[in-house]
């Protein structure tokens, strides 16, 4: 790793990779190989912050394809840098901090843009956002893609001379131009200033503090852990060799001398374990649990009260639920008792006046048919009404369209009684269609005799 500064707020790293593939870091990157710091829960919230070429599917592959499109005419030697590593991230606190505010989007389109910026759009071949991981950041991947002379060609002569300089506009991939000790510097200054809006600070100017790669910190981790099972076996051995002696010591003496061994037997215990771990470690634990405890019963005492005020919500949802159903089956008892009357009195109309009880088949024949409420209003007006549309049939399952045909109800004397009849064109409605369905069957099988059944046509 290449890191000029320590972390303080802010945090931004730079490293390199020689040869041919970056395969390990790419399978950290891509999740293809996971960490044991992998919360794989999680994983599904990471993103692709680079869209890659047509083609390309890995960030490898996307490595290879800017140095082969970048139009470089020398050839790349095996020890040269292929791409620079780019971590940007914060201390956990502040990413924490920046995620609950819902600004994670806007702090990741202003380090993209920055790395756009400083490096070029093109020679970001990739960055992905992880936040499966303790603390969120990005891994960005630069293809040291320059133009123009060398940094270090402009200060070589030869015999007082220049050297031969390149066209300024050739393309190069040199790591030298951009992981320089001054750009470095300057890469963390601009950096801290697009980042100063989240509260994140530039690291200590100078600081000998170096970062710890994963696989250090993995090998520190466990090495750590094998003293402490050591430290641990050790304490039980001597803890099973101290009851050895207190049990043949109960055997030797008294009961108070046996009171006064074990208690110098507890306190050599105490004094083993204080020595492992320290004395300040022991009052922490003891600091923590407290913390613990008040914690619990806060969280102990706000459940109490959630539970209460549900308990209080449902009995008030109760009441106005009974409320409501108490009133909807008032008004429908009083609708009910609206709709009998009203029933009694059109049984009473239709039985003092015969046509009223007739007007009720004819507004369902005329339904239909296929006229709407206006017209059908119109038609009980006795008035004709011009027509164009489709006219439907129930009796021959059809409809047939019409252009302008005159629609009438008429009272016709049917014996001792009148009754209402609907004309088309003056004809009874069902002569009408009779008549029209008799005139399309002769247009479509004009030999074919019309089969009569209970005097009624079928096609």
């Amino acid at each position: 790793y290449v890191d000029l500064t320590l972390p303080k707020n802010d945090d931004l790293k730079f490293a390199y990779y020689k040869g041919a593939s970056d395969a390990r870091m790419s399978d950290h990157i891509e999740r293809r190989v996971i960490a044991p710091n992998v919360d794989s829960t999680r994983t599904h919230l990471n993103r692709e912050l680079v869209e890659l070429p047509e083609g390309v599917t890995v960030r490898d592959e996307a490595i290879a394809y800017r140095i082969k499109s970048a139009g470089i005419k020398r050839k790349i030697t095996p020890d040269q840098v292929r791409a620079i590593r780019v971590m940007m991230s914060g201390t956990h606190e502040d990413m924490m901090k920046i995620q609950q505010d819902g600004r994670m989007n806007e702090w990741c389109n202003d380090s993209m843009e920055w790395l756009h910026k400083t490096f070029g759009r093109e020679n970001t071949v990739s960055a992905v956002l992880h936040m499966d991981e303790t603390t969120p950041h990005i891994h960005a991947t630069i293809v040291p893609i320059v133009t123009g002379e060398r940094r270090k060609a402009k200060q070589k002569q030869t015999d007082g001379k220049r050297s031969y300089r390149k066209k300024a506009d050739a393309a190069r991939l040199c790591a030298d131009d951009v992981l320089n000790r001054d750009k470095l510097i300057g890469y963390h200054d601009d950096y801290a200033k697009i980042m100063d809006k989240y509260g994140l600070q530039r690291g200590v100017r100078g600081s000998e503090a170096r970062h710890v790669t994963t696989a250090q910190y993995y090998r520190d981790l466990k090495r750590q852990t094998g003293k402490l099972e050591t430290g641990v076996q050790q304490l039980q051995e001597e803890r099973e060799e101290a009851e050895k002696q207190l049990k043949q010591v109960k055997k030797e003496i008294g009961t108070q001398k046996l009171e006064a061994v074990k208690t110098e037997a507890k306190a050599a215990i105490i004094a083993k374990v204080g020595s492992f771990l320290g004395s300040g470690e022991i009052k922490e634990l003891k600091q923590e649990n407290k913390q613990l405890y008040e914690e619990v019963a806060t969280r102990d005492e706000s459940i109490e009260k959630l539970q209460a005020l549900i308990k209080e919500q449902q009995k008030q949802y109760r009441k106005e639920l009974t409320e409501v159903q108490a009133r909807s089956i008032k008004e429908q008892n009083g609708q009910k008792a609206r709709t009998d009357i009203m029933q009694k009195w059109i049984n009473r109309a239709c039985k003092w006046f015969p046509l009223f009880d007739d007007a009720f088949r004819v507004e369902k024949l005329c339904r239909s048919v296929g006229f709407t409420s206006e017209q059908i209003d119109r038609l009980f007006t006795f008035k004709p009404l011009e027509y164009s549309g489709n006219i439907y049939s129930e009796e021959h399952k059809r409809g047939i369209s019409v252009t302008k045909a005159i629609a009438q109800i008429k009272i016709a004397q049917d014996g001792k009684k009148q009754r209402f009849i609907l004309c088309i064109n003056g004809k009874n409605v069902f002569e009408w269609f009779k008549e029209q369905f008799e005139k399309l069957r002769q247009i479509i099988h004009p030999n074919l005799q019309p089969l009569i059944k209970n005097k009624r046509l079928k096609l």
